[in-house]
């Protein structure tokens, strides 16, 4: 069979702060995939670039006294330090603010305006008259029109998780200034999604199997029957002021991030082909000819930089194309790109990989409890950046499950499995075959291997990891080393190394173990790429490729002295790591995670699409509701927000606060926001309560907390059922939405006063 063609991206990190341990899910499993696949002797180019435009980074630059140019660099340098930490290995690493971008772009607008998909409209939109600029959603706050919550964002609650336009926001003031708003019209450019041509593509598109299955089930809920139209037309366009690329045509009008961002990974893998030279490497172990010809196993292969863009983007493409995202962006990659794609004459995805959010113990990452933990403080405190790879392949199983990060089990495992096990291996048996057998090894014992070949022959391994099924990958892998340990430990070549007359079965019994532990490494190498490069210089071998498990080592073959090759993870590690991030708390008038969540999407998402807590992932990753707000004048230190106008005691005490034990709590089906909670106030029969919390909180672990709640509060009836109550919770500019407990003693039903 034929090597195969494949171009893979990961999301596009926003720069407007730093990468944190919940981006690295999505990166770290793209990067264990596409080694994967270079080791399987397949060309495999893993683009990735930063995510550069919109408001928040205008508006950063602004305050920092930078152009938007200087602060998007200064980021790219930060993000990439990151990555190399973690040995994540793009072939390139660019930024949507480049020249083949904006040539991209444009190239794909001019044929959409030429398909008679581009409309021009009015949009009445909020305006800062302070700033003299419109203001996205997320830079417009004021009272929820539904449950009256103070500070609300511009298209959702997040108290009572209602939905809504930012229009309909009572006392609205904007974000940036604190100024009251006005309501203007301006000229909006519209991608015509409700047309025909794109509502039959799509249909056809997701249920094509280019999404799983739980994904696919989704965008049919989006789209509707046949006889539904439930897309309506995408706005592509902001006004100036704006950090972007200009609307060809159109003076003071810009492309919406959300269109050149996806665009990116076309304008990233160009600059890539321009860098290609006959001197240069296209894959994982072929190198183009100096004389002009095509490469050998791939005919197909033009060596111009245009002519290579072109064979992996032109409709009937015979390459791969994969798409590694968060769940969070799913409609933009599903609906959005493709239809944008088709209708502008490119190759659409061959598959699209959405997987789910991280926790960690258990819950969303919370700088209070110092689990909002950037990738730069956990490589400062000296934590191997494979210790981290090992936990999340052992936790991705290739679906969108949300995956939790335990310390706990964090530690354990690292230690039981890679400590315990993998290393094992060689550390007690390398010794011996230096002292004794001048570093040479000797025969195989072939009924020791019967289980490896065994996994050989199923090849198992290689379909998980095909599959981004790691958990099961590694589950096997250590079954094997189980296996090599099990056989270590019958043998005891330290009881054989102290009885004359048994040098041949010591060496025999240590030759075996090492060539386990080469076949282990070999499997391990996606997920611990640098342990590898030491396990081939320590066994003198050239760097592993797939097919090197079919070919033992030889008896004869000398390794090198054996030097210690990962040490136990300590878990005092750990606590200075999270009491750092605890020290580390700062004003929000700093950005802290590259998501977007300040220039929601107004028009096209579906009625039935759930708002996301924080506004969109722009940036293509998991919202963790942090940043991308700025300070401004107005409010106290808690996160931005004005203090309320000022209340009598008699107003305050019209509010009936009561201490309520959670007896029950679960997931609603068909919310995407809510959790059900069933609450003892002392009465005698439970409230019903339902809390737009289930982005924050595990509900198992929320069973028999105390928490406080409105008692008094008129009950509303719900899409799920009626609301008798409303649960507190506090929030702000900052990440993390957090209910309120009383102190222990406290009781059902006590009133606080």
């Amino acid at each position: 069979m034929s090597n195969r063609r494949i171009l893979v991206t990961s999301a596009l990190p926003y720069a407007n702060g730093s990468i944190h341990l919940g981006h690295l899910v999505e990166y770290i499993q793209t990067d264990i995939w596409v080694r994967f696949q270079k080791m399987q002797g397949n060309e495999c180019h893993y683009i990735c670039a930063d995510d550069t435009h919109g408001t928040p980074i205008m508006l950063r630059a602004e305050r920092e006294g930078i152009t938007p140019e200087q602060l998007i660099d200064r980021v790219w340098h930060e993000h990439k330090a990151d990555f190399d930490g973690f040995h994540v290995e793009f072939d390139h690493y660019g930024s949507t603010n480049s020249g083949e971008n904006r040539e991209c772009a444009e190239d794909i607008y001019r044929k959409l305006k030429a398909a008679n998909l581009i409309e021009v409209r009015s949009v009445e939109q909020f305006y800062d008259p302070a700033k003299n600029m419109f203001l996205p959603d997320r830079f417009i706050k004021g009272e929820c029109p539904k449950c009256h919550a103070k500070d609300q964002y511009g298209d959702n609650c997040e108290v009572c998780g209602a939905t809504y336009a930012p229009t309909e926001l009572i006392n609205p003031y904007s974000a940036v200034s604190g100024a009251q708003p006005e309501r203007r019209n301006s000229a909006h450019y519209f991608f015509k999604l409700s047309a025909a041509t794109c509502q039959k593509f799509l249909r056809e598109w997701t249920r094509s199997g280019t999404l799983q299955p739980e994904a696919a089930n989704k965008m049919q809920e989006w789209l509707g029957s046949e006889s539904e139209n439930k897309l309506s037309d995408w706005d592509i366009s902001r006004d100036a002021p704006y950090f972007g690329f200009e609307i060809p045509d159109a003076p003071g009008k810009y492309f919406y991030v959300w269109l050149d961002a996806p665009v990116g990974y076309m304008g990233g893998f160009k600059q890539f082909c321009k860098k290609i030279t006959p001197d240069e490497t296209t894959s994982h172990s072929t190198k183009l000819p100096k004389d002009g010809s095509q490469v050998a196993g791939y005919p197909g292969l033009p060596l111009s930089g245009a002519g290579l863009f072109d064979e992996f983007w032109k409709p009937d493409s015979n390459t791969e194309l994969y798409h590694f995202i968060g769940k969070d962006i799913l409609y933009f990659h599903a609906l959005f790109w493709p239809a944008m794609l088709q209708h502008a004459g490119f190759r659409t995805p061959t598959k699209l990989f959405a997987h789910g959010f991280l926790t960690v113990n258990g819950e969303k990452m919370s700088k209070s409890r110092g689990t909002f933990i950037t990738a730069d403080s956990y490589l400062k405190q000296g934590l191997n950046p494979e210790y981290l790879r090992y936990y999340y392949a052992a936790k991705l199983n290739g679906t969108m499950e949300d995956i939790d990060l335990s310390l706990e089990d964090f530690v354990a495992k690292v230690n039981s499995d890679l400590i315990g096990k993998y290393i094992n291996i060689a550390s007690r048996c390398a010794g011996f075959i230096s002292k004794r057998f001048d570093g040479k090894l000797g025969n195989i014992d072939s009924s020791a291997t019967a289980e490896f070949q065994s996994a050989l022959k199923n090849d198992e391994i290689a379909h998980c990891y095909e599959q981004r099924d790691f958990s099961r990958a590694l589950r096997e892998i250590m079954r094997l080393a189980d296996v090599a340990n099990q056989y270590i430990a019958e043998k005891k070549p330290w009881e054989l190394a102290k009885h004359e007359g048994k040098d041949a079965e010591l060496h025999e019994t240590c030759s075996t173990a090492l060539t386990l532990f080469r076949d282990l490494t070999l499997y391990l190498k996606p997920v611990l790429p640098t342990l590898a490069v030491q396990v081939e210089s320590f066994l003198n071998i050239p760097p592993l490729i797939w097919s090197d498990i079919r070919n033992p080592l030889s008896v004869g073959h000398e390794i090198n002295t054996y030097q210690h090759l990962m040490t136990r993870l300590d878990p005092k590690l750990i606590e200075a790591m999270v009491a750092a991030n605890q020290e580390s708390l700062q004003p929000m008038t700093k950005s802290h995670s590259p998501v977007r969540h300040a220039e929601a999407q107004q028009h096209p998402i579906p009625s039935s699409l759930p708002s996301l807590k924080g506004g969109e992932a722009k940036g293509m990753l998991a919202n963790d509701g942090a940043t991308a707000i700025p300070h401004f004048k107005k409010g106290g230190p808690g996160g931005g927000a004005p203090i309320a106008e000022t209340i009598s005691i008699d107003d305050f005490s019209k509010v009936d606060l009561r201490v309520a034990k959670i007896v029950n709590a679960e997931h609603v089906e068909g919310a995407e926001k809510l959790l059900k909670l069933t609450l003892d106030i002392g009465e005698e029969k439970p409230r019903t309560v339902f809390a737009g919390i289930k982005s924050v909180y595990d509900p198992e672990k929320l069973k028999g907390r105390m928490t406080v709640m409105v008692a008094n509060l008129a009950p509303r009836k719900m899409k799920f059922g009626m609301s008798e109550g409303m649960v507190l919770a506090a929030s702000g500019d900052s990440p993390g939405l957090f209910i309120l407990s009383p102190d222990d003693g406290a009781q059902p039903g006590m009133k606080i006063k």
